[in-house]
Order: structure tokens, then sequence, then C-alpha cells
């Protein structure tokens, strides 16, 4: 089958982004009840730089509507013409998903994105899984397998209930069947992965 399912089914061999507002929102607010406010104003050290064609900004908009303690949080325009713009364009925009600070470059149509990298988005429930999932296939995008789906921009994602990953981890029985209820679906249904988990 295509997509991500063919590297041992989107859980191994995959460079993967768990995004947890809890860990971000509470490792801030360490900082701010310590008096640390200048942390907060801080650049991250560390960003995740998305490479678009031109839609950077769509893109950025269309996460920070979508996700919870997310936000568009600078644009910069290009100083001068470059190989894909022109002076004034967009070239840059800071944002973050869930918590998690990102850069989209506009640097034009030389590289696509891949399933190589993702975003996992860990659900809590059936309702919250339907929102993720269809906010992005219903905006363009396309499905995948075992919770896999793109965005109209080619960038991966992965809604994954904490119901499917506990499984899992379960091990055993309990794993197995499972893993062997999630390969035909594409978006998770919980029940069906509670149900094989029990057996």
């Amino acid at each position: 089958a295509d997509g991500p399912c063919r590297s041992l089914h989107g859980f191994r061999g995959r460079n993967l982004l768990i995004a947890d507002p809890l860990s971000t929102k509470s490792w801030d607010l360490q900082f701010a009840l310590s008096g640390h406010k200048e942390y907060m104003n801080m650049k991250p050290k560390n960003t995740i730089c998305l490479w678009f064609d031109k839609d950077a900004h769509e893109a950025a908009r269309f996460y920070a509507a979508t996700f919870p303690d997310s936000e568009v949080t600078a644009v910069h325009k290009a100083p001068g013409d470059y190989p894909s713009g022109k002076e004034g364009d967009v070239l840059t925009v800071e944002f973050t998903v869930l918590g998690i600070p990102c850069l989209g470059l506009n640097g034009g149509p030389e590289f696509r994105h891949s399933e190589a990298f993702s975003f996992q988005i860990a659900t809590d429930n059936q309702e919250e899984t339907d929102r993720y999932w269809n906010a992005i296939v219903g905006n363009g995008g396309k499905e995948s397998q075992c919770g896999w789906c793109k965005d109209r921009w080619g960038l991966s994602w992965q809604i994954t209930p904490r119901a499917l990953t506990d499984a899992l981890a379960a091990g055993g029985g309990e794993a197995k069947r499972a893993f062997e209820a999630m390969m035909p679906m594409k978006k998770i249904d919980i029940a069906t992965i509670e149900a094989a988990r029990r057996g």
C-alpha cells in the first residue's frame, strides 16, 4: 500500500514529532512563576523550519485556526529580490503549532514535503480525532493510512489517539490485536481499537 504504512506502518523509521502542549505550557509556567519574564520573550534555541513554495503565511494561519496553543507570531518580508520571489514578498513566517515553534520559509517549488517528517498529534477522544482529521483532509488535504494524512501543502500529520499508543505500548496480545485492527484504517476509530485490545 502507498504511504507510511509501508515502513512498519508509520510507527518506526520515521522522524516523528510528538506535539504535546502540556509539556510546553508547564515549562513556560515554571519560568513565569520563577520571575524569569525575559524567558518568555526569547527566541527559541531550536525552531522547526518548514519549506513552502509561496504559501507559508496561509498555512500558518490555517494551523493557528485549527490547533489550540497555536498562533502566527511574526511575518517577515524579503528585503530584496531572491530566486523565487521579489522584494516585499513574504519570505518567512514565525508560528507555533500546539506550542511548538516553527518557521515557514517561502523558498519556491524546488523542495517538497514528504512523510519523512510529520507532526504527530496526540488526541484524547474520538471527537478531537475527528475534528483535526476533518479539518486537514476537508481543507484540500488527503487521507493516508494508519492515522496519517496530508494537508493541502503536502505536510504530513499523524492524528494519533492516546488509546492507540497506549494499546501498542501494552505489548503482547493487546498490542498485536490493536495493531491488526489499525492496519485497514485511515482515520483511527478508537472504539474499534479498544474492542480489539480487550480481545
